[in-house]
């Protein structure tokens, strides 16, 4: 059965439980219309959130309709927010930042200052040359078919 994406999830951090989602948002400027992709972030129990914003922009790639949902990224880096993992990483770094989940307001934060330290966290290294997630490269190139 295919799980409901407008429920939140819950997240076991440490003696805390965390409810989390994604979500996708049009903005809309004089500018011209710009898709972004949001995690927010509450401990269970508590009235404020935390909503890490990945807006799209020059270099950083986010679900438009060509991207898979969740997938925000760089040139040589993406996380699916969609994956526990990545919200865990996400809070994590909010937490090391000083983000108080029992704050009784909401907060936002600019997603693509995580981004870098989240993704070390997520895949367990700092080295930004690594390739392309699975996510990212098959939206923008095709694998090559089996040799005949």
């Amino acid at each position: 059965m295919p799980r409901r994406d407008d429920r939140a999830r819950r997240l076991v951090a440490g003696e805390a439980t965390y409810l989390w989602s994604v979500r996708h948002a049009h903005h809309v400027s004089a500018a011209g219309g710009a898709c972004a992709e949001a995690v927010v972030l509450r401990r269970e129990g508590s009235h404020g959130s935390l909503r890490i914003t990945f807006a799209a922009g020059r270099g950083r790639a986010v679900p438009d309709g060509l991207l898979p949902s969740g997938v925000v990224g760089t040139g040589s880096e993406a996380l699916n927010l969609h994956q526990p993992g990545t919200a865990r990483a996400l809070l994590d770094e909010a937490l090391a930042r000083g983000w108080d989940p029992a704050a009784a307001t909401g907060e936002t934060l600019d997603g693509w200052t995580l981004f870098a330290a989240a993704h070390a966290r997520r895949h367990g290294t700092d080295d930004a040359s690594g390739a392309l997630s699975g996510a990212l490269s098959g939206a923008f190139k095709s694998e090559p078919g089996p040799p005949r």
